[in-house]
């Protein structure tokens, strides 16, 4: 019986343990936590993402300005 008692407290602490880690983690992607590199990450790539659209219609806004060009 003392085996069970031991086992269980054993369960007990690693599941407590692995819920505090989890817990530790998430803490800065709650709605008004404190941020960590979360927020500047998608920052980050809203800028680039935006950058390359811009790139891109820039681009087509070129080739259709040749194609009319030479359409004439």
């Amino acid at each position: 019986m003392g085996t069970v008692w031991v086992v269980l407290g054993i369960v007990v602490v690693v599941a407590g343990s692995a819920f505090g880690v989890v817990v530790w983690r998430g803490r800065g992607t709650r709605v008004g936590g404190v941020g960590g590199d979360e927020p500047v990450a998608g920052r980050d790539a809203r800028v680039r993402q935006q950058r390359y659209e811009a790139e891109r219609h820039g681009d087509q806004g070129g080739t259709w300005q040749r194609g009319r060009e030479s359409g004439g």
